[in-house]
């Protein structure tokens, strides 16, 4: 070390660090020898905090504020230290500066699916992702249990240990719910806490904390996805014989010669009914005889499934009957709130078409005793 090294490292006795990388949680404050002059000041912002190390021994750790590092605000490292006054610096630490600050907008998400299983529809794979915070509650304990002697500890260096603890917890906590796959998105914000609260403990034996845990998404396999879909799409288009008319009228409407179309088409049709006509009549024109041709009955009607809400939870799938015999035992009233795939939202019992029936059946109530 050169003679102005020397003396620079004597006369400069301001002690401070500013961060403008946004994810450094860690910075050791370099000095030739690591001396620190009797004297010097200490500066600690909002969202820091400075922690001596002394030959190697945590000795003490600094909130914000201003300090001046002598014996009577260093009662930790009087300690350890034997103070003697002359021109070089009295003793040799490590101050390691800690943000405090919260670390936000960090990613997390499970890597391979969950297998969860749902009241409705048994074994499923479930996959999440979201964002987290994190922030040192115990700058002492950080750097002890996390950092040790990095002169620079980053937060990427610490974020997938943290993601891990996510991920596992988080399949804990979905696979003891028990909440329906279909009713998670109403949850994700309770789901959150309790893996928040889960997590704490561990976290805590590190230094640090998470303030906030956000579930951005929770979805099913795309295979799975895609039968849900079109599950919604039967139950939105709801007659299929009148959807393929209409599809059969509109391709029609496209069509450049729609009008030539139209005409082909009851041609079509005129002669169609002509020849049915002759197969049934004899070789002299005479009609055939015997039973005449059976008409192929409707396509049965769509069977549609029902779930109610009841105390804030789900049940169901229930058929229509099952819901009729319900009604008898007085389970579902007119206000019970019920749902079936394809309609907008929940509605109350009587409100339904289809359901209103089940109770205009029921007999009036039976006059009063003479």
């Amino acid at each position: 070390m050169g003679i102005f090294d020397f003396l620079s490292g004597e006369f400069i006795d301001v002690i401070h660090w500013t961060d403008n990388t946004r994810d450094t949680m860690v910075w050791r404050f370099e000095r030739e020898g690591h001396e620190i002059k009797y004297g010097a000041k200490l500066t600690v912002r909002e969202g820091q905090a400075a922690v001596f190390v002394h030959e190697g021994q945590l000795a003490d750790v600094f909130t914000p504020g201003l300090y001046m590092l002598e014996t009577n605000n260093m009662p930790i490292m009087t300690t350890l230290q034997h103070w003697d006054h002359g021109f070089r610096s009295p003793f040799k630490s490590e101050i390691y500066y800690v943000n405090t600050t919260r670390f936000n907008d960090l990613k997390w998400g499970t890597k391979n699916p969950i297998i969860c299983r749902d009241p409705e529809f048994g074994p499923v794979r479930l996959r999440a992702f979201g964002t987290y915070s994190i922030k040192v509650s115990d700058p002492a304990k950080f750097l002890v249990e996390i950092v040790g002697t990095d002169g620079e500890f980053t937060m990427d260096e610490i974020s997938f240990q943290i993601r891990n603890i996510l991920v596992q917890e988080f399949s804990r906590t979905i696979a003891r719910a028990g909440i329906p796959v279909l009713d998670m998105a109403a949850n994700t914000r309770e789901l959150g806490q309790l893996v928040g609260k889960e997590i704490a403990a561990q976290l805590a034996e590190y230094g640090l904390s998470m303030p906030e845990l956000y579930i951005e998404n929770i979805s099913l396999p795309p295979a799975v996805e895609e039968v849900m879909d079109k599950r919604s799409s039967m139950g939105v288009i709801g007659n299929l014989n009148e959807y393929m008319q209409f599809q059969a009228a509109e391709a029609l409407g496209r069509d450049g010669g729609g009008a030539a179309a139209i005409q082909a088409g009851l041609g079509a049709g005129l002669g169609m009914q002509i020849g049915h006509a002759a197969a049934q009549q004899g070789p002299w024109g005479a009609r055939a005889t015997g039973a005449p041709a059976a008409v192929p009955p409707p396509p049965p009607p769509v069977e549609h499934v029902w779930h109610i809400a009841e105390n804030g939870a789900t049940k169901g799938p229930y058929s229509k009957a099952a819901l009729g015999r319900m009604t008898t035992d007085g389970a579902v009233t007119r206000e019970t709130l019920v749902w079936t795939p394809g309609q907008d939202g929940w509605m109350r019992a009587e409100d339904v078409a289809e359901l209103a029936q089940l109770f205009t059946v029921l007999p009036p109530p039976p006059p009063p005793p003479a």
